[in-house]
């Protein structure tokens, strides 16, 4: 497998950006990645294509076999850089969830 330029990044394009959610699509070339991040709020992830991500965190690594229109959900808090595994673009849309649950509600 080629090792991809370390400052090769996926494109993110924000689709819906309200106070509820903020919809994101993300599209990575071979070997792109989002850079480490952590995620503020809970989120789903749909992906576009069918294939593998790899992701990099603090509870190691892990590759991932994704399926096109099978989502998945993570709470907020997940730390990670997520590469695209793939020799072929990979897309998929996050879904970031603004609400806050009240304790006791």
């Amino acid at each position: 497998m080629t090792t991809a330029p370390s400052d090769l990044r996926g494109v993110a394009t924000v689709r819906i950006d309200n106070e509820r959610v903020r919809v994101t699509e993300w599209r990575f070339a071979p070997g792109a990645s989002t850079g480490p991040h952590r995620h503020e709020m809970a989120y789903v992830v749909v992906p576009l294509t069918t294939g593998r991500l790899a992701a990099t965190g603090p509870a190691g690594d892990a590759v991932n076999e994704l399926i096109a229109g099978l989502p998945y959900f993570r709470p907020a808090g997940v730390e990670h850089d997520v590469r695209n595994a793939n020799p072929f673009e990979f897309a998929f849309i996050e879904i970031e969830l603004k609400d806050r649950i009240l304790p006791g509600a």
